[in-house]
């Protein structure tokens, strides 16, 4: 199928799957390709908090435990405005469309990867999960470690998540933390002095964020040098809803972020953001997602930097569903493309790195599996 890499990923880019629609379509024509090449495919369902059905498909294609998963997503971010993202388009040794890097062009590699194998050939079995809303949160993905039978039951050895790295392994990267900080004012006309306003409410603490940014770039205990930039990309934006100057801000919200890294106190980054703003009596909403770190020599990376020809494997400062998985699953990110593309107008992905992907999870399926 190493031919028909580049016509697959096209089909999956023209199926519309954004995040905050359904991504039925797009599940049933995979379960019917994976099944049609031996697979048998476990379907799990959700309704997302806003009552739109996800589908996340685990697909199997040998017995037992151990072996390889190669693990996917098919969710895109939504199409923006200025380009035609759902008709693919081949140009200049490039692959465009919404979700070319991000990730339907590693998901269409992965498939073309595995579906001419033999279950019968087989030593150990050969995985494929396709999840739904990583791109919120990683939802599917913590859906599927707790509820596929197929996983709980016998667990894949090895995991690859197939993120766009250009092919590089990649055996950690950062996670974050969103936190969300509201003050609450009231509306009045400044001329009858009777308002409260929430901008002034929160600005004690938005003056102790500007401090707390500088102390985060500054001491190393924030910090980890294994990855490029080594600091915790500490951020703030505001809204108070585009209030009148001549009314009081009802609400103003502050939305704060940390990425998290291995040994770099991010707990404790977290919790200083987190007490000031109680500490002014706001409120506050978080949510984390934690890093990935695996061994940079153990025997997947190893593995990939022979099927890949990489001399090492390396860190990233994006985030995967790798981070879901390395509890179950010895696991590392690989996959062809440029993240500096994915997310863009204009999204692609380089046609020489779809064909080698093949090649590169063809040589991982053989040496796992085998």
């Amino acid at each position: 199928m190493n031919s028909n890499v580049v016509k697959l990923a096209s089909e999956l880019i023209a199926m519309p799957s954004e995040t905050p629609t359904s991504n039925r379509a797009i599940s049933d024509f995979l379960q019917g390709l994976l099944e049609g090449a031996g697979f048998s495919v476990e379907e799990l369902t959700y309704i997302d908090p806003f009552n739109v059905e996800k589908v996340s498909l685990v697909a199997k294609k040998g017995a037992g435990a151990g072996g390889l998963g190669l693990f996917s997503h098919s969710d895109t971010v939504p199409g923006d405005a200025g380009w035609s993202p759902f008709t693919p388009v081949l140009e200049n040794g490039r692959l465009v469309g919404r979700g070319a890097a991000d990730m339907k062009g590693p998901l269409a590699a992965s498939i073309a990867a595995a579906c001419p194998f033999d279950a019968t050939e087989l030593k150990r079995p050969l995985v494929i999960a396709i999840t739904a809303d990583e791109e919120r949160g990683h939802t599917g993905a913590h859906d599927i470690v707790k509820r596929s039978q197929t996983l709980t039951t016998a667990w894949p050895q090895y995991c690859i998540v197939c993120e766009p790295s250009e092919l590089q392994p990649v055996y950690a990267h950062k996670g974050g933390a969103s936190i969300t900080v509201t003050a609450r004012g009231a509306a009045a006309h400044t001329s009858t002095d009777k308002g409260v306003s929430a901008n002034f409410k929160i600005a004690p603490f938005l003056a102790e964020m500007a401090e707390m940014a500088q102390t985060f770039r500054a001491e190393p205990r924030f910090q980890n040098p294994l990855f490029d930039p080594p600091t915790n990309g500490f951020n703030l934006v505001i809204s108070d809803g585009d209030t009148a100057t001549n009314v009081t801000a009802a609400r103003t919200v502050a939305r704060l972020g940390i990425r998290a890294m291995p040994d770099a106190c991010f707990e404790e980054a977290v919790r200083m953001v987190v007490d000031r703003a109680k500490a002014y009596g706001l409120e506050v909403e978080q949510r984390s997602i934690g890093p990935f770190f695996t061994d940079a020599d153990g025997p997947l990376a190893r593995a990939a930097c022979r099927a890949t020809g990489a001399p090492r494997a390396v860190t990233v400062p994006y985030g995967t569903e790798a981070e879901c998985y390395q509890d179950y699953m010895d696991a590392l990110v690989l996959g062809p493309g440029n993240i500096d593309q994915a997310h863009t107008v204009g999204e692609w992905i380089a046609v020489e790195q779809l064909t080698r992907a093949v090649e590169v999870y063809t040589r991982l399926i053989e040496e796992m599996c085998f």
